[in-house]
């Protein structure tokens, strides 16, 4: 009898090959890559052929779950690092500024006060709700963020800055629920959450980012002006720097997500042959597809009928609150008197605004939090609470919005970015 790891590695590899074949057919029809992998996890999983086994109620199976998402999160949050093209001005990022500082927040407290008068959850669960599905995911958003780095659409430039930085404010909240799961009394911890999960650790995230990114550029140029390193291995000076810049972060308590974005748009910007982060994007960017297809047939494969059928209702309501006015609401007070980069409009045009209110894209990002949380002190009713609420969630954002990218950004492309994008600045010393 044939092991079923070889068939698993085999369906794998033919998955791969029909979908890198038929991209150019799928890239045009109202459909997503992430789709069609949940497709078929699902029918890799225990209601079909059951050639992936992976239990998330099992401890060991809840850390590789969290060890996989981390690391397609840190390669995503890098590539959307290396696409920012932008310099690093308040007038220029205010968009995202706003989202992450307006929107996360109000995000997490409209999901962490729906969970507590809704589902029945004390306020550390119902944060930590709120922590989890906030974020916009930056692996599964990449069709509907920047393209290239020559790409300055505030729509698109808005959504990837926020993918890779939103982090930065999701995970001290992860932190808060975690304290209150273990501890009530918020007096306790409160002070503490503050000056490390808050303060200290995005602090570290960003000097970490910028020192170790610019020190291994540093290094690099000077070993490679004395002997050049082989051409197949160059790409990997990318995969060097992001776990690095990661590992050494996350010694000093700091947030590496944060650091691997920061180290992204250092790397950018110090190379004068644009072709060296050029070639480090795509390297990033085919990894990054890669280990998005293992992450997504995992989530198929560890849905399971009943659980999701228990929890339908509590996740109903958390999917239409979130999704259709949550995130959209949220949007539309953070970018209250928004003045775009394109001069000639005062205000956001609504239908950018709309489109970056639908695009809360739920994915790995949140299953890794998820995943986090499980390792650090989630467990019970709770947890199976706020794991089906979550991978319910994260399926309904896959088909919603797998289906509707690609017509609704045809749409935003003909009406809107088009009548635009002449009196937008297409290069740094434009902005500049």
């Amino acid at each position: 009898m044939v092991d079923i790891y070889i068939i698993d590695l085999f369906v794998i590899g033919l998955l791969l090959l029909m979908v890198t074949l038929g991209s150019g057919w799928i890239a045009r029809l109202p459909l997503s890559f992430a789709l069609i992998y949940l497709v078929v996890g699902i029918l890799l999983g225990p209601y079909a052929f059951g050639l992936i086994q992976f239990r998330r109620d099992d401890v060991f199976n809840a850390e590789v779950l969290e060890k996989i998402t981390e690391l397609v999160v840190i390669i995503s949050v890098f590539s959307c690092g290396l696409k920012i093209v932008r310099p690093l001005r308040l007038g220029t990022w205010g968009i995202t500024a706003r989202l992450i500082v307006f929107l996360m927040p109000i995000s997490i407290l409209a999901l962490a006060v729906v969970g507590k008068l809704f589902l029945g959850m004390n306020w550390g669960e119902a944060i930590l709700l709120g922590a989890i599905l906030a974020p916009t995911d930056p692996v599964l958003a990449s069709e509907v963020q920047l393209t290239d780095i020559n790409d300055q659409d505030e729509l698109r430039f808005g959504l990837t800055s926020e993918g890779g930085l939103n982090d930065a404010l999701a995970f001290p909240f992860v932190y808060f629920g975690i304290h209150a799961l273990k501890d009530d009394n918020w007096g306790n911890w409160l002070k503490e959450w503050i000056a490390v999960d808050l303060i200290w650790a995005i602090a570290a995230g960003i000097v970490m980012g910028f020192v170790v990114a610019k020190s291994i550029v540093w290094i690099e140029k000077r070993i490679q002006k004395r002997r050049r390193a082989d051409e197949l291995m160059e790409d990997f000076i990318a995969i060097s720097t992001i776990l690095i810049t990661y590992s050494l972060t996350e010694m000093v308590n700091g947030y590496g997500f944060l650091a691997v974005f920061v180290a992204g748009l250092v790397v950018q910007r110090s190379y004068r042959n644009p072709e060296k982060p050029l070639a480090q994007l795509e390297f990033v960017e085919q990894l990054e597809k890669l280990l998005e297809v293992g992450t997504i047939l995992l989530l198929g494969s560890i849905l399971l009928f009943q659980p999701m059928l228990n929890y339908a209702t509590q996740s109903l309501l958390v999917i239409i609150l979130l999704l259709f006015i949550i995130r959209p609401v949220g949007v539309w007070i953070s970018t209250i008197g928004k003045r775009p980069v394109e001069s000639h409009r005062r205000t956001f045009h609504p239908g950018t605004k709309w489109l970056i209110g639908w695009f809360g894209i739920r994915g790995v990002g949140s299953l890794y939090y998820l995943a986090y949380a499980f390792g650090n002190g989630l467990k019970g009713e709770a947890a199976e609470q706020i794991a089906w609420i979550t991978y319910t969630t994260i399926v309904a954002s896959v088909i919603i919005h797998g289906i509707s990218a690609t017509p609704l950004m045809k749409w935003y492309e003909r009406n809107i970015a088009n009548k635009v994008k002449s009196n937008t600045p297409t290069t740094i010393d434009e902005f500049e």
